[in-house]
């Protein structure tokens, strides 16, 4: 992903907290009769987050996901070593009618990371009932719902056979918050100011956006 200087994260951890607030990710990989794409769950390996690296803060660490194993794309990580996985923050549509000045183009702003790793999909049984509890601990935790999956274990492993849980090793990691830093300051305002006002969840969650990674 092509980062300009301007939308850069300026603290490594607005990236990880992109991540956690939209870990419904796109997995991207190369397969038998090109790319492949499959919308699924990820979560970080808390303990490899510390030695994270980079201006992301996260190559070198781990993150596990599962997919349905009668999705053809499960077969094909077995000869697709490499891997891309996108998460996708808040998003919308910037006219030039809140600018107050001519001439003037449209844009749009929006926040995506992108991790490039090594992809391994993990063996059936423990390994991969390890991070369907790791999954829903997170989003439990994440969430703050409190469900307790104790008695729904069972029900994990009658349906385990049909889940094919992988982990991606980061080895690139990129991240843009493309959110008028460009712009002069009353420019970038007035954009914030649209937002919030705006009838549009998305756009609202745009300008919070602009509020909190500045």
């Amino acid at each position: 992903m092509y980062v300009p200087h301007d939308y850069r994260p300026k603290d490594p951890a607005w990236v990880l907290d992109v991540i956690r607030g939209n870990p419904l990710a796109t997995l991207v990989s190369n397969g038998p009769d090109g790319p492949l794409a499959t919308h699924l769950p990820v979560v970080p390996v808390e303990s490899t987050l510390a030695r994270g690296t980079g201006g992301t803060g996260l190559v070198g660490t781990r993150f596990h996901g599962h997919l349905n194993r009668s999705n053809p794309h499960w077969a094909a990580l077995a000869s697709a070593p490499r891997a891309l996985l996108v998460f996708r923050g808040p998003g919308a549509y910037v006219s030039p009618t809140v600018y107050d000045v001519t001439p003037a183009a449209p844009t749009w702003n929006f926040v995506a990371v992108h991790l490039r790793g090594t992809i391994t999909p993990l063996p059936g049984g423990d390994e991969t009932l390890d991070v369907i509890r790791a999954t829903v601990r997170t989003y439990e935790r994440d969430h703050d719902t409190g469900w307790d999956m104790t008695e729904s274990v069972p029900y994990f492993q009658r349906i385990l056979p049909g889940v094919g849980a992988f982990r991606l090793d980061v080895t690139e990691a990129d991240a843009m918050f493309k959110l008028s830093q460009e712009k002069p300051d009353e420019t970038r305002d007035r954009v914030v100011e649209a937002f919030a006002c705006s009838g549009s969840g998305p756009g609202r969650d745009v300008a919070a956006a602009m509020r909190h990674y500045s």
